[in-house]
């Protein structure tokens, strides 16, 4: 005889189904409603960005139409790619816009890396004292008004100033260093380290204090000096800060400082010294091109989407690490 068979049950459906859209939208309400002074926190923030960066996403339609000063704030007619074509066969367009790329350049080469360098040292350091004196020398200049760093600025170099002071001291002739197109960006790089690297070591400072102490603790049993806990366990710690402040420094490639050029800068150092946003401030008030100016405007935005874009892209396939 042949056994009894026996009818099996189908396995029970252990996958959770998806909360319907209107279970979402009322636990999203429930949370808006007990914590709506939270969220209320961000309703200045928000306007900020609406009012100042959005809304006047739509005057970009000026660079494409023949726009009057008095007429319509969306331009009178349309010309489509006239002003394009105009700043594309512009040789001082060119001229300025190899210039944004040197000082931009040269403000990441120097204003990444050294951060992270005092950053390091800082976390050296064991006395506190020493430590918090460091961290506020360095951290002033950021609090000071580009105003006033430009103004110090050409005080230290004008031709009785400290620096001719000490050159003439030294038996040399005063330079004009203001005057001189081959000493801008030597001076706008040097202001900017100054102004800003003690500032950026905030973060990293902040960075470095969430790693793990086993860490140092294992690398040490296994024989490794400080170099190579640097190297194997603090920068590894740091590098999802590191690769986030690069993106966005990236994308800040193009806006190189325009305020504190716009101090610095004069007719005689337009050959170095100028760069996309002068060259618009004097294209579109000074000259009242301002279809011109915008036109080039988007030019530099598009270029820094694309760098911000590859930047991100870049980083998230070799290192994993990226904004989104």
């Amino acid at each position: 005889m042949s056994a009894p068979t026996t009818a099996t049950s189908p396995a029970p459906d252990t996958t959770t189904p998806a909360p319907p859209v209107r279970a979402r939208s009322q636990s999203w309400r429930r949370a808006l409603r007990r914590d709506w002074q939270l969220y209320s926190l961000a309703i200045l923030p928000l306007l900020f960005f609406l009012i100042f960066r959005y809304l006047p996403m739509l005057g970009n339609v000026i660079a494409f139409r023949r726009f009057q000063p008095g007429g319509s704030i969306f331009g009178e007619y349309w010309v489509g790619l006239r002003y394009v074509k105009m700043f594309l066969n512009d040789p001082t367009f060119w001229n300025v816009f190899n210039n944004t790329l040197i000082l931009g350049g040269l403000t990441l080469l120097f204003c990444f890396p050294l951060p992270i360098i005092l950053a390091l040292l800082l976390n050296e350091v064991r006395t506190r004292r020493l430590k918090q004196f460091v961290q506020s020398v360095s951290y002033l200049p950021h609090f000071l008004s580009i105003v006033i760093v430009a103004a110090m600025v050409m005080q230290l170099l004008s031709m009785d100033g400290t620096v001719n002071q000490l050159v003439k001291a030294g038996d040399g002739e005063a330079i004009p260093f203001l005057q001189r197109p081959e000493w801008f960006r030597t001076i706008y790089v040097s202001s900017e380290v100054w102004q800003t690297v003690g500032w950026g070591t905030i973060l990293y400072l902040a960075a470095l204090t969430t790693i793990d102490e086993d860490l140092y603790e294992a690398a040490r049993i296994d024989g490794a000096n400080r170099w190579r806990q640097t190297w194997h366990v603090t920068l590894p710690g740091i590098r999802p800060t590191m690769v986030t402040l690069l993106i966005l420094n990236i994308g800040a490639f193009m806006a190189v400082g325009f305020e504190k050029i716009l101090l610095l800068y004069n007719p005689l150092t337009y050959p170095t010294a100028d760069v996309i946003s002068t060259y618009l401030f004097r294209m579109g008030f000074a000259s009242s091109n301002f279809s011109y100016a915008a036109a080039i405007g988007l030019f530099e935005a598009l270029i820094g989407l694309i760098l911000v874009m590859s930047a991100n892209l870049i980083a998230r396939r070799t290192v994993g690490t990226s904004l989104w």
